[in-house]
């Protein structure tokens, strides 16, 4: 059966299959390592040369992915490669605590006790300024504030007040009048 060049340029991959299979998975392996060595700072939020290092690395390894290969086929392959070997290792992951640590790390501390903890910024190599606009963005007008602050393995910031929050207040006194009501209720009740 006779085919279109146009049929040819689309479909045909010009690399055998176990190699486009192969190229997407030691790129993605490489760039989970990669990112695992250079820090959860890289997660955390994207100042202006952390978004050009990301847009350029795509371009980067796309030719490491796709080779010399401009076919819709080869195109998904590659793709479904890339998706593949993710659920395979989120589901690997999942399934194992040690696994998760030993790729993800641990949490971080900056702030314990409203004192920041400079080797741990400078670890992650985050700025006091940078680490501000996180508390500000948390409602926090500065440190002082803040019992303590971690900057997770995915890159978020879990933040602990010294007090609990205005919201949190109110919670627990909604929660302290439900008691009384539910306990006069039972009073009542008792005496019917």
């Amino acid at each position: 059966m006779t085919h279109s060049p146009l049929f040819d340029q689309l479909f045909r991959l010009p690399m055998p299959i176990a190699e486009k299979i192969i190229r997407p998975m030691l790129v993605y392996i490489a760039l989970v390592l990669l990112v695992r060595i250079f820090g959860k700072r890289e997660l955390a939020q994207l100042n202006p040369f952390d978004l050009v290092v990301l847009l350029s690395l795509s371009n980067t390894v796309q030719n490491a992915i796709i080779g010399n290969d401009n076919s819709v086929t080869g195109g998904i392959i590659g793709a479904f490669t890339l998706l593949a070997i993710n659920w395979f290792v989120v589901r690997l992951v999942f399934r194992s605590p040690r696994l998760t640590r030993l790729l993800e790390g641990k949490p971080t501390v900056l702030i314990q006790n409203g004192h920041i903890d400079k080797r741990a910024l400078q670890r992650e190599s985050l700025t006091t300024e940078e680490l501000l606009a996180v508390v500000h963005r948390q409602g926090f007008e500065g440190f002082h504030q803040v019992f303590r602050c971690e900057l997770e393995p995915n890159g978020t910031f879990y933040i602990e007040p010294y007090e609990p929050s205005s919201a949190d207040k109110q919670h627990a006194e909604l929660i302290q009048r439900i008691d009384i009501l539910t306990q006069q209720v039972a009073a009542l009740r008792k005496g019917v």
